[in-house]
């Protein structure tokens, strides 16, 4: 499967993406677009995009993203949806509609030879988190606009305010080691979480105007699917399912009793629904 030049510092990613993980979202698309639906609509609703407007989708994996910004814009209107997952993308190009004002591109949008001072928002769901060099990554971003273009983008806040992902997780090490552990800056779901951290970034990367919103969610992991859905999500993408890797069948099977016990209290008739805190962030380019 071909897999796009970058950055050398995103080697990993862009091999972690194009592997077992970048499949497995691939595979989940219409789960996850489900689970994941608050926060599309609280971004889109932020980013403000009009009739007419050039978008770029950083991230855009299996572009339901790129989608609901493309009906925002218009026909008259063009959304780029750039991600580095060739399975991602393969799903979002089945996907999009054939007169849809949307293009997809495989690439590292830290060195992705962007049409300078050519659009006029640069928005993402969950997809900048994972950039070796963020700052570099976001000064590349940058040209993309036009001056005083906007940025808007969520990310996750801290670990301890996404039970979602955590209490799965923790259940799960009653089995397995714990992931390694993850530097404050280092690539993942929540290398954004800090509030300074993103304002130095995206500061030094010459965007103005930054401000970061918190936005507190509930997520159902079983996307109405009842209990046994919810353990099953939990298993299959996020934290949880990378601690799992490589483990033996006897072992996944425990872990899974333990998932399941540990869900139990959340459980609402079909609805399993846990807490979650995204930012949103809202810039311009100075």
């Amino acid at each position: 499967m071909d897999t796009p030049p970058g950055h050398q510092q995103n080697a990993d990613q862009i091999a972690y993406w194009n592997g077992p993980g970048g499949q497995r979202w691939a595979s989940r698309q219409q789960a996850q677009d489900i689970l994941l639906a608050p926060v599309l609509d609280i971004l889109v609703g932020r980013a403000g995009a009009k009739s007419g407007e050039r978008i770029v989708d950083i991230g855009c994996g299996n572009g339901s993203t790129t989608l609901a910004f493309a009906r925002e814009v218009g026909p008259s209107g063009q959304v780029l949806g750039i991600d580095v997952s060739a399975p991602m993308l393969a799903r979002a190009r089945q996907a999009t509609p054939a007169n849809a004002p949307v293009e997809f591109v495989l690439a590292d949008a830290t060195v992705y030879p962007f049409d300078r001072g050519s659009f006029d928002l640069v928005t993402s769901r969950f997809g900048v988190m994972f950039f070796a060099e963020p700052t570099l990554s976001f000064a590349n971003i940058r040209k993309s606009l036009r001056p005083s273009g906007r940025l808007a983008f969520a990310c996750w806040r801290e670990p301890r305010d996404n039970p979602w992902m955590m209490v799965p997780l923790q259940a799960v090490y009653q089995h397995v080691p714990k992931l390694p552990p993850q530097g404050p800056e280092d690539p993942g779901p929540f290398a954004f979480a800090s509030e300074a951290r993103v304002q130095r970034i995206l500061g030094d990367a010459g965007f103005a105007d930054i401000k970061m919103e918190r936005c507190d969610l509930s997520l159902d992991i079983a996307i109405g699917g009842g209990l046994d859905a919810a353990v099953q999500s939990a298993l299959e993408i996020g934290p949880t399912s990378r601690a799992l890797e490589g483990q033996a069948p006897e072992l996944r099977a425990a872990a899974a009793i333990s998932v399941r016990e540990t869900l139990v209290p959340f459980v609402r008739d079909q609805a399993v629904a846990l807490p979650g805190s995204i930012w949103i962030v809202t810039a311009r380019a100075s």
